[in-house]
């Protein structure tokens, strides 16, 4: 019999052979090590560890029901190993083509070569299965591992390719809610996915993991909410009561998380700390709802129930009064430590109460703290309308400039105008002078005629921006992409760069900036700070500007598939201010602000001083961000050259 042949027979044997009793749980249990370099605790697995996974992997195995694994989860939990341990079962035990999908896939190298390369690595039945990738034919590559019966494809959400690269019977979906929105433009990631387990009909696998993020965006949520939306239910050991545990009875002294102790839902007797294991031994998961699809499991589960020696409830505690007074702080502990999603206060803060607590600094001057300006600007039909924004530590931002640039894009004098404006200076309080370090301007309008001009002013100040609806806080500007521009009448393939912007993360964070708690001043006399972020808006802004600069707000609403979504609606027409704001705060992050280290904004501090000292001993004033090649450092004009808007000036000024 030829090779060929046998090959043909050991494969019918394995197509007819029933799917094996053995759970994933029970084969982690026996077949699992954990690799000193790709986990906290090496050594053998043990589902004991955290017993609240049992069932899930029990959910994973062919032998359940089950279709659809939903868990939504503190960060933290196992749930990736979990995961894993999922792969590694249906390698060994059940084979099939596997699709495990990372948010993009540099993440799911990463994930491949630290967390799958140790998984066969470590277990002497996978490597005797998974040839190694320097073997000659072996079909091992970092996204891709042959085995018999099967093969596991990684791949990254951000790749249409890649999701519909094969059929899947096994797909693992890991941290959905950092899935971009749309994949090259064919639609939603995990409906891609999951489209390629349609031949495989109820002997389907589906996986979904993930740390929520913004409540009505979050994916993981959604998926939650349609499912039979499962607890753990644990005894008290006072009253032997079974409760879920929620973060509002767990209570602790003021300033002292360590005496954190959860206090029981029936005999309200406080629990230690210590207690946690064996309640975790006796727990078991109970539906709180009942599912669209029967098929569908969903879990949630939060750092409360993390073991001993992970994240303590003291530790839950402390992070949580570390928190307090800041809304992207208290975003970050309610997704990473309760497994729960942030609702975005997406209320327009009152204009009026803007406009009354203006600050006064001279005119078109940089106050102290600042340290580095941006621009933003809004393109329109028959105006450009430019804001001066100064960024110090903290990103706490001052307003330093407004200007209206008549003639829209279509007009040679407004790009004349915007050409003198990059060139302009403004006075720092140390008594030296600031440039535009890099201006945003949108390209939502004649985008040629932006990217024509961008080109002529030079890239390395101008960035023509494009603005997306939705939330990206991990990178909320991308890019930047080349796309095709207009000079002179030629086209220029990949002549401009363009970078994307996700608006409604900077909104959101303009709106929680101007809600700060500002110090009195009778606290500023004591030497108290403003905390970071603060927005500082000038004594000479007009009523109409303060309007347009909270002229949207959030709101909730309905797609035409039921599911829910975050949109900005406009509460007055005119949105400038709020736009122009966006840009700027763009500009701030292309140039590296938000990731500057303290050497960094250090250094901009001393070279201020240094530039203002020399201005002293010289009697000029030398600005801190060269000149363009080729232009003036500050050209003679006439001193009302930018015409403003009618009542931009405060009376009197």
């Amino acid at each position: 019999m030829t090779m060929k042949a046998v090959g043909f027979l050991r494969s019918l044997a394995d197509g007819i052979t029933p799917d094996p009793l053995l759970t994933v749980a029970e084969w982690a249990d026996r077949y699992r090590i954990l690799s000193g370099r790709a986990a906290a605790e090496a050594g053998r697995y043990r589902t004991s560890r955290t017993p609240y996974m049992r069932e899930i992997m029990e959910n994973l195995s062919p032998a359940s029901p089950v279709e659809r694994v939903v868990f939504m989860k503190a960060a933290q939990t196992g749930a990736t190993e979990a995961g894993n341990n999922f792969i590694g079962y249906v390698i060994h035990q059940a084979p099939g083509p596997i699709l495990a999908v990372q948010p993009t896939v540099e993440l799911a190298k990463r994930n491949s070569q630290q967390r799958i390369d140790p998984l066969i690595e470590e277990s002497a039945e996978l490597r005797a299965i998974v040839a190694p990738a320097r073997s000659r034919d072996s079909g091992n590559t970092v996204l891709a591992k042959r085995f018999p019966g099967g093969q596991l494809v990684m791949t990254g959400a951000n790749s249409a390719t890649g999701l519909r690269s094969m059929p899947a019977r096994y797909v693992f979906l890991d941290e959905v809610d950092a899935y971009p929105g749309d994949v090259d433009g064919e639609g939603d990631p995990i409906a891609l996915a999951e489209a390629r387990t349609a031949t495989f009909g109820h002997r389907k696998k589906l996986f979904l993991v993930s740390t929520p993020t913004i409540r009505g965006l979050s994916r993981i949520e959604r998926e939650y909410e349609a499912s039979d939306q499962r607890r753990y239910f644990v005894p008290c050991p006072h009253c032997g009561e079974m409760q879920w545990l929620q973060f509002e009875r767990l209570r602790w002294e003021k300033g002292k998380p360590e005496t954190a102790r959860y206090v029981c839902t029936h005999c309200d007797a406080p629990i230690g700390e210590a207690a946690r294991t064996e309640m975790l031994a006796k727990g078991e998961w109970r539906p709180t709802a009942v599912a669209d699809n029967p098929r569908t499991r969903g879990y949630h589960i939060s750092a409360l129930y993390s073991p001993t020696g992970w994240t303590s409830w003291a530790d839950i505690a402390r992070s949580w009064e570390a928190a307090q007074h800041n809304d992207a702080a208290l975003k970050t502990a309610g997704n990473v430590l309760l497994g729960e999603t942030w609702m975005e206060n997406g209320e327009a803060p009152d204009w009026q109460r803007l406009y009354d607590r203006r600050e006064h600094w001279p005119a078109g001057t940089v106050p102290d703290g600042g340290l580095f300006l941006t621009a933003g600007a809004d393109v329109q039909k028959d105006r450009i309308e430019v804001d001066v924004w100064a960024w110090g530590r903290g990103l706490e931002s001052w307003l330093i400039d407004h200007v209206l640039i008549e003639g829209g894009p279509g007009h040679a004098a407004s790009w004349a105008a915007l050409d003198a404006l990059l060139d302009r200076s403004w006075r720092h309080a140390s008594g030296t002078d600031l440039r535009i370090h890099r201006l945003a301007i949108d390209t939502g309008y004649e985008a040629p005629a932006v990217y024509g001009w961008a080109r002529r002013a030079g890239f390395a100040q101008v960035a023509p921006v494009k603005g997306v609806e939705g939330f990206n806080r991990a990178s909320p500007v991308s890019g930047p992409t080349y796309v095709d521009a207009t000079d002179g009448g030629r086209r220029l393939r990949r002549g401009a760069r363009l970078w994307t912007v996700a608006v409604s993360t900077f909104k959101a964070e303009t709106y929680r900036f101007l809600r700060l708690e500002r110090p009195t001043d009778e606290d500023r006399a004591r030497g108290v700070l403003f905390p970071p972020g603060t927005i500082h808006i000038p004594a000479f802004a007009e009523s109409e500007w303060c309007k347009q600069f909270v002229a949207e707000q959030l709101v909730t609403v309905k797609t035409r598939r039921g599911f829910q979504r975050l949109e900005w609606q406009k509460l007055r027409e005119r949105n400038e201010a709020l736009d122009a704001r966006v840009y700027a705060r763009a500009a701030a992050w292309i140039v590296g602000a938000d990731r500057w280290a303290d050497a960094r904004w250090q250094a901009l501090e001393t070279e201020l001083k240094d530039a203002a000292s020399a201005s002293r001993s010289s009697g000029s004033r030398a600005p801190t961000t060269p000149a363009r090649a080729g232009r003036s450092p500050d050209p003679a004009r006439d001193p009302n050259w930018l015409k403003r808007r009618r009542d931009w000036l405060a009376r009197g000024t």
